[in-house]
């Protein structure tokens, strides 16, 4: 297969995505509503369309790489981009959103013959940019055997969960565990505060012990003083999804919700927790 890429969002996760597509050699084509948004892809061969339809008529794989389930809405209809798209064409979206309206592409493209997968992906742009996403693959099977040299070139790993909507179910529960962990990484870091432990020092037992946890991790890199309330907002968007989720798949995950919702509340607490310990070391 003589395979043609189409993207679609080359914001803070999707533009790295979008170089490693076109530097493992793979033809680029990309619809942008900003001109500054081709930055991202300087020094790399990409074909720029003015319109999302003559992106999809170029295309065989189609990637979208945006926040919410409207943004993909508006791309798909009002822009024109399903109707665009040849027999046998695999739709990805790699933005996290609702099992629901995932089945709900599925069923609108199949009477065209296009084939879709929901992808959400896991790493952040530091995966993204490291090449070593977790990507997490809902939809036919044979779409991810078409799409699957393409979504290696950015991913460490694929994790296929299942029918249309598995992947967004494994990358709500994904979320939800990471923030039920930072609520148990703040609770632990407060209560070393209280025994007056230098909290750098904790972290770096935790971390190379049995108790070592991707959000302690992140509290050593990824987030900062200053993007922790940026992170906090994004993720109680993410926990009100998994809620409209699984209260749509008729499960009751109070208990979980609450909790995640905490761990992520307490995520600029724990921020500048980890920056005054990193001071006085």
């Amino acid at each position: 297969m003589n395979i043609r890429v189409g993207w679609v969002g080359l914001g803070d996760q999707g533009a790295p995505m979008a170089r490693a597509i076109a530097e493992a050699g793979f033809e680029l084509n990309v619809w942008v509503r900003r001109e500054s948004s081709l930055t991202a892809l300087d020094g790399l061969p990409y074909v720029r369309h003015k319109t999302l339809a003559a992106l999809g008529a170029a295309s065989n794989i189609v990637g979208l790489c945006l926040r919410e389930d409207s943004d993909i809405e508006e791309i798909l209809t009002s822009g024109g981009l399903l109707k665009s798209l040849a027999r046998g064409t695999v739709l990805i979206n790699h933005g996290t959103g609702l099992p629901d309206y995932a089945q709900s592409i599925t069923l609108r493209a199949a009477s065209a013959g296009v084939l879709v997968l929901d992808a959400p992906v896991s790493g952040g742009r530091p995966g993204a940019e490291a090449r070593r996403l977790t990507t997490i693959v809902g939809g036919p099977r044979e779409a991810l055997e078409t799409a699957r040299p393409v979504l290696e070139t950015f991913s460490q790993k694929i994790a296929y969960m299942g029918p249309a909507g598995c992947g967004q179910n494994g990358k709500l529960i994904n979320n939800a565990l990471l923030m039920m962990n930072q609520k148990n990484v703040q609770d632990i870091l407060a209560l070393g505060r209280n025994l007056s432990l230098d909290l750098g020092a904790l972290s770096e037992l935790l971390l190379s012990g049995t108790g070592r946890s991707f959000a302690l991790e992140a509290l050593s890199g990824a987030v900062t003083v200053n993007n922790a309330e940026h992170l906090k907002v994004l993720q109680i968007i993410d926990m009100e999804i998994f809620a409209d989720a699984m209260k749509g798949l008729g499960q009751d995950v109070t208990t979980i919700d609450d909790y995640a919702r905490a761990g992520a509340d307490g995520l600029p607490y724990a921020a500048q927790l980890m920056a005054v310990s990193t001071k006085q070391s």
